[in-house]
C-alpha cells in the first residue's frame, strides 16, 4: 500500500519493481483511494512529481473476505477500480486484493479441476514412511500456528507425471523460522536459520515421530534434514544479475520460478491437505508436454534458464513451446554475461542427466553452446561416445577414482570426453570461461596430451606405453580409450600396470649399489623386460639383473 504523500516517481519505481497495476492508498489505517499505473504514467509524462493523494482515484472502496463474487462485481462496476482491497472486518486491516483478472477467472466455463483427493492419495503413496511422517508433522504444526505451508516445484511436477522424486521443498506463507523452531521444541532435532532470507534447516537426528514409540518413524527412515523457506518474491536490477529477494505470498513465490511446470504447489496444513495450487497454467502445460516460461523477460532476468529449458525438454520428452523458443533466440547473446560459476553449475547438471547427449545436441541446435564460447565442440561422434560412456557402469578393473573431492566421477568424465579433442589453446579458453576446478583441468590437460601422443605410440611394445602412461591419471586414460578404442590403453589399465619385477631398492642396496638415479634405470629395465615378454621367471630376472649391474 501507499501513503497519500508518496510521490509519482516513487510509486512508478514500486510499480516497475513488482509489476502491479495499482496500489491502494492508506491514510490512518483506512483505504482512501487507488493509485493506478495509468495515472502515474500521465503525471510523469507531464513531468509532474505529484503525491498519490493528488493522483489517486479517491474513495473507500473495499470488500470483506466473505462477500460474494456478485458483490465484488458490483463494487468494481460502480467504482471503476480494477483492483479492490480486501479488508478484515474485525481489525479493519487490508489482508489482500482482488483484481479484474481474478474476477474473470471465476467466469470461466471450464469446470474447476478437483484434484484434492487424487493428489493427497498420490502424496501418501509416493512418500516413504519417514518422509511422510515429516510432512505430517510440519503440516500439523503449521495448522496450529495458522501458517499456510506447501510442497512446491519439481516434486509436485514429478508427482503428477508419476515419477516422484525423493527431494521436496517446503514453502511457508509466513515465518518459516518460527515454524521450524516450534517443530524443534515439539519433536527435537537441531535448527539453523538465516534471518535475512527467512530460511531454516531442521536437522532430524534424534527426532522421533509417531506413537507409540515402538512404531515410531526414526533415524534411517527419514532424511537428514528438511529446508523450510518463507515465501518470497524477487526482482532483478539488471539482466543476468542475481535477484533481490523480499517476502511475498505463495503466488509471488511461485511466480519467481523458471517455467510454468515448476510453479505447482500442494498445500498441506489442516483441511487444505492435498490441495493443488496452479496459478500459471502449469498443469495444462504438463498435459500438453510444453516447456513454457512465465513471462517475456524470464531469460533476460536469468539466462541460465535457457539451459534448464533444454534439460526439461529432453528429460521428459517435452517440447519448448514456440514463444519460449523465440524468447530464447532473442536472449541467447546474454549467455556471455553469466559468471563462470553459474554456467558451470548448469553444465554439471546437464552432465548428470541420463539424456546428456541429446541435451548437448539440442543446445548445439539452438546455438547455445556457441553462445557460451565459440570453441565448444559438438558432433555426432561426441554424441554417441558421451551417450555410451555416461550411461554405462564404470569398469571395476580400471579402478577409476574421482580426482576432485565432491565432484561425481561421471561429471568429470563427461567434461573430458567433450573437450579432450580440442587444441590445447582452446582448452585454455574453455578453462578461462568456465573456471574448471584445478583437478578437472589437470586431468583434461593430461588426457589431451595423451591423445596427441597416441599416433606415435601405436604399434609399440608394451614398455613404451608403460613409460608414457605411468603418471597419467587413470580417468584421463579411460576417456581417451572411450574416444579412440586403443587396445593398448585397456591392456595397461587391466594388466600391464600391475606388473613389477621381484627386485626392489632394498635388493639393489644389498648388492652394494649406492642409491641414486641408477636404481630407477635398473628397475625400469627389469619391468620392461617382464612386460615385453623378454623374461618370464624369477631366474631370468636374476640373470638380467647381473647383466645390468655389470653395466
Amino acid at each position: 500500500t501507499l501513503a497519500p504523500e508518496t510521490t509519482a516517481q516513487d510509486a512508478a519505481k514500486l510499480m516497475q519493481r513488482y509489476g502491479y497495476e495499482g496500489f491502494p492508498v492508506m491514510d490512518k489505517g483506512k483505504v482512501v483511494g487507488l493509485l493506478t499505473r495509468r495515472a502515474v504514467d500521465r503525471a510523469i509524462n507531464h513531468k509532474l512529481n505529484l503525491p498519490a493523494a493528488s493522483l489517486m482515484d479517491a474513495g473507500d472502496i473495499f470488500v470483506h473476505p466473505d462477500d460474494s463474487v456478485q458483490h465484488l462485481q458490483v463494487r468494481m462496476t460502480d467504482s471503476g477500480w480494477g483492483q479492490i482491497p480486501v479488508v478484515d472486518p474485525q481489525s479493519g486491516k487490508i489482508i489482500g486484493i482482488v483484481t479484474r483478472t481474478d474476477l474473470l477467472k471465476t467466469l470461466s466455463l471450464k469446470p474447476a479441476l478437483s484434484t484434492r483427493q487424487s493428489l493427497s492419495e498420490k502424496l501418501e503413496n509416493s512418500l516413504s514412511p519417514g518422509n511422510l511422517a515429516i510432512i505430517k508433522a510440519i503440516a500439523d504444526e503449521a495448522s496450529l500456528l495458522h501458517l499456510p505451508v506447501y510442497i512446491v516445484g519439481g516434486f509436485v511436477r514429478d508427482l503428477i507425471l508419476d515419477s516422484p522424486t525423493l527431494d521436496f521443498d517446503i514453502v511457508v506463507e509466513g515465518d518459516a523460522i518460527a515454524l521450524a523452531g516450534s517443530l524443534v521444541d515439539k519433536h527435537g532435532g537441531k535448527l539453523t536459520s538465516h534471518t535475512r532470507f527467512g530460511t531454516a534447516k531442521w536437522f532430524l537426528e534424534e527426532v522421533t515421530l509417531g506413537q507409540p514409540k515402538s512404531n515410531a518413524v526414526t533415524g534411517m527412515n527419514m532424511p537428514k534434514f528438511v529446508d523450510l523457506i518463507s515465501s518470497r518474491q524477487e526482482f532483478y536490477e539488471h539482466p543476468s544479475a542475481l535477484p533481490t529477494v523480499e517476502r511475498g505470498s505463495i503466488k509471488l513465490d511461485l511466480h519467481r520460478r523458471d517455467f510454468t511446470i515448476n510453479t505447482l504447489a500442494i498445500r498441506l496444513d489442516g483441511h487444505h491437505y492435498g490441495e493443488l495450487h496452479d496459478y500459471f497454467g502449469g498443469l495444462a502445460d504438463l498435459e500438453r508436454k510444453f516447456v513454457r516460461v512465465l513471462h517475456s523477460l524470464s531469460f533476460i532476468d536469468d539466462p541460465t534458464r535457457m539451459l534448464r529449458a533444454v534439460r526439461y525438454e529432453q528429460r521428459y520428452g517435452f517440447t519448448i513451446e514456440p514463444r519460449t523458443l523465440q524468447l530464447m533466440d532473442e536472449a541467447r547473446s546474454l549467455m556471455m554475461r553469466l559468471s563462470s560459476e553459474r554456467l558451470r553449475h548448469e553444465l554439471d547438471l546437464v552432465l548428470d542427466e541420463p539424456r546428456v547427449a541429446a541435451m548437448f545436441t539440442r543446445l548445439d541446435e539452438l546455438g547455445l553452446l556457441k553462445a557460451i564460447l565459440d570453441v565448444l565442440p559438438w558432433n555426432m561422434t561426441l554424441h554417441e561416445t558421451l551417450d555410451s560412456a555416461l550411461n554405462q557402469s564404470l569398469p571395476r578393473e580400471w579402478e577409476l577414482k574421482s580426482p576432485a573431492t565432491g565432484i561425481p566421477i561421471k561429471c568429470i568424465l563427461g567434461y573430458l570426453i567433450w573437450l579432450v579433442s580440442l587444441p590445447f589453446s582452446d582448452i585454455d579458453k574453455v578453462h578461462s570461461r568456465l573456471r574448471l576446478p584445478a583437478a578437472i583441468y589437470k586431468t583434461l590437460v593430461a588426457s589431451n596430451r595423451l591423445l596427441m601422443d597416441l599416433p606415435g605410440l601405436k604399434g609399440s611394445k608394451p614398455s613404451p606405453w608403460i613409460i608414457r602412461l605411468e603418471d597419467v591419471p587413470m580417468l584421463a586414460i579411460y576417456a581417451v580409450y572411450l574416444l579412440k578404442g586403443e587396445p593398448a590403453l585397456q591392456e595397461y589399465a587391466t594388466r600391464w600396470r600391475t606388473i613389477y619385477p621381484v627386485t626392489d631398492g632394498y635388493a639393489l642396496r644389498k648388492r652394494g649399489l649406492a642409491p641414486g638415479p641408477v636404481y630407477q634405470r635398473i628397475l625400469s629395465d627389469l619391468r620392461a623386460a617382464w612386460v615385453d615378454g623378454d623374461i618370464n621367471s624369477k631366474e631370468q630376472e636374476v640373470a638380467l639383473l647381473e647383466k645390468l649391474l655389470k653395466k
